[in-house]
């Protein structure tokens, strides 16, 4: 069965009969979509299914006041990136954490793996990428791996593509200069 096209679920939305059909048609289209951003931004499954969850719910409420201004995955996107980022500061406060606490916290939550594998690599990778401030984390994250447009992307952020890419520069400095201090032997 091919997927549903974004025009047909928001036709399905608009009718109150075919509401929950929509829905769940839009769920299965952009669950892992949402889910991978979320996780790119919060670090952790556990954070990251919450605020997968949270994103659906805001969907539900809100997708009747969609206005198309942008995609459909850019508006979903925006309403992930912008939930991550208060879930992230939410869990602070709950945790009692300053920012470099917070980072630290996440470094030891991540699993290890015991040899230099690829898998060892993206390991250290992605502690790099859990250092980086929240929404530089999230600029990065969009960018590196889901080649998320910058023009796109300053929709999701509401700032100009340059600042954008400003960002992923030294983002992706930062990272570089940290790993290679890592992999020195």
């Amino acid at each position: 069965m091919p997927e549903a096209t974004d025009e047909f679920i928001l036709s399905l939305f608009a009718n109150a009969k075919t509401k929950e059909q929509a829905f769940e048609l839009l769920v299965k289209k952009y669950q892992r979509v949402v889910y991978y951003n979320a996780r790119r931004i919060v670090s952790l499954h556990e954070d990251a299914n919450d605020v997968s969850q949270n994103v659906f719910i805001k969907i539900w409420k809100n997708l009747d006041r969609f206005r198309g201004e942008s995609s459909l995955k850019t508006w979903i996107t925006k309403i992930c990136v912008n939930e991550a980022l208060t879930f992230i500061e939410k869990k602070k406060k709950l945790l009692n954490l300053s920012d470099d606490s917070y980072t630290n916290f996440l470094v030891v939550s991540q699993p290890e793996v015991n040899s230099m594998s690829p898998n060892e690599i993206q390991q250290l990778l992605q502690e790099e990428i859990v250092k980086l401030p929240p929404k530089q984390r999230a600029v990065f994250t969009m960018r590196y791996y889901d080649e998320t447009p910058y023009a796109e992307m300053s929709k999701i952020f509401d700032t100009s593509e340059s600042a954008l890419k400003a960002s992923y520069h030294f983002a992706a400095e930062k990272i570089k200069k940290n790993l290679s201090e890592r992999l020195t032997f």
